[in-house]
């Protein structure tokens, strides 16, 4: 189990589809199929099913739409401020900037710079990988988030299993694979706190081809804030909390999503879960 609490944590979650662009170079796609033709045969390719008709494409043939974060920031005079922070940013005005390159440009960029400790639920194994995987192809330039030291205490290190500066939560809830390893949506209901909604993973390249990228930011957010919560009560089952604290720690996220509602008021059904499920 992870051991410390820094004062600028980011339990954050990232969404992706199948990149249309990378089906037609990787498998020589006529350029008269729409996006969908492509991806459908993207998956054909990586074998679909009649019970699977979307298996999982590997990251590097997909394409990030959207990354959110839960931030908490332990201030000097011991404030504790929580930000939900979310790109793309979308400003009701359709002129946000939604390219792939930007999305991770700025998420890694800050990263690097602010140096959080990270947090996700199998994030070692799919977030961090896409967003490396993708920030190459792009050809971008970040060394302060690449930047790893010689030993993983002597200074952040996103990449090493185990180490305190990325705690991937699947794996100190599971440790290895197998049947026995929950899901988010598992592990969050059984512990009262809401999981997966109207929206489910499979469902976001449907929403994509669709053009309903602030639903997909919906999900996104929903999945932070489920992944802080869960971040929350295991650092409470390790002794970083005690009940107390945890409990204000709580009441700070709902604080948080009544703040954030008047704009974004898709999170009421979030607490409307969260109720439901306590």
């Amino acid at each position: 189990m992870f051991r410390t609490i820094k004062n600028l944590v980011w339990a954050f979650d990232a969404e992706w589809v199948p990149d249309p662009k990378a089906g037609r170079l990787l498998y020589d796609l006529s350029g008269d199929r729409d996006n969908r033709q492509v991806m459908e045969e993207m998956w054909q390719r990586n074998g679909a099913t009649e019970d699977d008709p979307t298996p999982y494409l590997k990251t590097v043939m997909c394409r990030l739409v959207s990354i959110s974060v839960v931030q908490r920031q332990v201030h000097k005079d011991g404030r504790i401020l929580l930000r939900l922070l979310t790109l793309p940013k979308m400003d009701g005005a359709g002129s946000a900037d939604t390219s792939e390159r930007h999305i991770i440009d700025t998420f890694l960029g800050a990263l690097g710079d602010r140096q959080p400790q990270l947090v996700g639920f199998n994030s070692l194994a799919a977030d961090l990988r896409i967003l490396v995987q993708r920030g190459i192809i792009h050809g971008l330039h970040l060394p302060g988030f690449a930047r790893r030291p010689n030993k993983p205490w002597e200074g952040v290190d996103y990449f090493v299993k185990g180490g305190e500066s990325h705690i991937d939560l699947k794996d100190h809830a599971a440790p290895g694979w197998g049947p026995g390893t929950p899901s988010l949506h598992e592990l969050a209901v059984l512990s009262g706190i809401p999981g997966k909604m109207e929206t489910h993973g499979d469902e976001v390249p449907k929403l994509w081809l669709e053009g309903r990228l602030e639903d997909i930011i919906a999900y996104n957010e929903f999945d932070a804030l489920t992944t802080y919560l869960i971040w929350l009560r295991m650092a409470h089952f390790v002794g970083l909390f005690d009940t107390a604290h945890y409990e204000q720690e709580q009441k700070l996220v709902r604080d948080l999503i009544q703040h954030e509602a008047e704009a974004k008021p898709h999170l009421l059904r979030y607490v409307d879960e969260w109720d439901r499920l306590s």
